[in-house]
């Protein structure tokens, strides 16, 4: 059964995106993910450019299907040695194995008719992302949120497939999920979509931090150790203005508390004045 991306579908993936939290344990792991796939992006980007497709969606189709492995087939990580043997088999269908994994790649997106004229808005993208691992949580199991977009999110907890058509309520992914990897991507001004570009524009309004991780843990606003009690008002209220900044169209913040520089660069974005106590406000 074909799903459309429908209005209310649209709305549903945009309000999910901006109220995805990474769990805080996952926080390491999900950036180790992001790094991996920086350090690839020039690969991504020679395909990704040839089909008209963003760089980013290859890269996490890649993280999901095979590990970023490049001696597996993007379609679904079997080897390129041969064709592929799971759905789909028989992939490509044109030229003899051992396939380049640009072969493959290339191949992988025509079959899913991805390219320039795709709608690679924020929407769109999560929607290919769910079409591309298929329509069985929407389906089948709507009570659980696709773990192939969503683990290691607050959005999911358990229950996935552990084998073709076969279900389990108790198994969790362990595997972070491709929009999760997007939303971090978003919040370090790495990428941004076609229908919210402010996400690239708010991290180049200041010279870019040599650790995005770093610079979110420096803290603009003078904290007061000495009343734990303070200290956790003041933590409550950076999270809700970075909650309440991250409505706003391409600006995506990790809610953490800590009001750093891109917090201070997305609120200059939408006041027009950095944070107080920003040493730029001056």
């Amino acid at each position: 059964m074909a799903i459309r991306l429908t209005n209310p579908l649209r709305r549903e993936y945009e309000r999910l995106f901006e109220s995805c939290d990474t769990l805080p344990q996952r926080h390491a792991e999900v950036e180790r993910g992001v790094d991996r796939l920086l350090q690839h992006r020039d690969r991504y980007q020679a395909v990704a450019d040839s089909r008209g497709i963003p760089w980013a969606f290859l890269a996490v189709v890649h993280h999901m299907e095979s590990g970023c492995r490049f001696d597996c087939h993007l379609h679904n990580g079997d080897p390129l040695t041969g064709r592929t043997v799971q759905v789909p088999a028989g992939r490509p269908k044109r030229g003899a194995p051992p396939f380049t994994w640009e072969q493959s790649a290339e191949d992988a997106m025509t079959l899913k008719r991805l390219g320039a004229d795709t709608d690679w808005s924020l929407a769109g993208t999560l929607y290919q992302l769910e079409r591309y691992n298929g329509w069985g949580y929407r389906l089948y199991h709507p009570h659980v949120l696709s773990p192939y977009l969503w683990s290691f999110s607050g959005h999911y907890t358990s229950g996935r497939y552990v084998a073709d058509g076969r279900w389990s309520d108790s198994a969790v992914s362990k595997q972070c999920g491709a929009a999760v990897l997007l939303r971090r991507m978003t919040e370090r001004g790495l990428i941004d979509f076609t229908d919210q570009p402010a996400a690239t524009l708010y991290a180049a309004v200041a010279a870019e931090p040599a650790s995005a991780e770093a610079s979110e843990r420096k803290p603009l606003v003078p904290v007061h150790r000495k009343r734990r009690a303070r200290r956790q008002a003041e933590a409550e209220a950076a999270e809700h203005l970075q909650r309440w900044l991250s409505t706003f169209p391409g600006i995506f913040l990790r809610v953490d508390g800590i009001p750093g520089d891109r917090t201070s660069d997305a609120y200059r974005l939408v006041t027009g004045h950095y944070l107080p106590g920003d040493p730029r406000a001056g």
